[in-house]
């Protein structure tokens, strides 16, 4: 089975596989994790919220209904609501313009969603790596619940 989540897709799934989400710059990459059950997804998210107007269909694209729909899935598939933690990582701004901040960046506001989606779904957020000017990819361990961020251009890697 392949491991890697593309641009606009979710993933669930249990120990012990690895999701991977490769090539972040402004999207952002939102692992969900229950340590019990040891059910945890991954979403690589191209923009922070989804429009009044956008017909369904297109959950994974949008991070404030792709991880409410990553957390319906997961209770579905045997996860505790109440056990489910956060780990964000991506949300780069990569190509600063006159006309765009670090504050108003689709980077920054994708980061921004992930945390406000997080906070009124009540899911602790527990680790993230995000902002800056570089690419990142993530590896997901569903053993472990850790996030393993490779950053671009120095080769920094964090655990989260």
């Amino acid at each position: 089975m392949d491991n890697r989540i593309s641009i606009a897709q979710t993933r669930i799934g249990r120990a012990p596989l690895i999701l991977k989400a490769c090539g972040l710059g402004s999207c952002i990459a939102v692992g969900l994790y229950d340590p019990q059950s040891r059910l945890g997804g991954l979403g690589h998210m191209l923009l922070p919220n989804r429009p009044e107007d956008n017909p369904l269909g297109a959950e994974g694209k949008y991070v404030d209904i792709g991880i409410a729909r990553m957390v319906d899935e997961l209770v579905q598939a045997g996860a505790r609501r109440d056990n489910l933690v956060a780990k964000v990582a991506g949300g780069a701004n990569m190509f600063e313009t006159t006309h765009q901040t670090l504050i108003n960046s689709i980077g920054a506001r994708n980061a921004r969603s992930a945390r406000q989606t997080l906070d009124r779904l009540a899911i602790p957020l527990v680790g993230e790596e995000v902002g800056g000017n570089r690419g990142r990819t993530v590896e997901f361990d569903l053993a472990t619940g850790r996030m393993l961020v490779y950053c671009a251009r120095d080769d920094e890697r964090i655990t989260l």
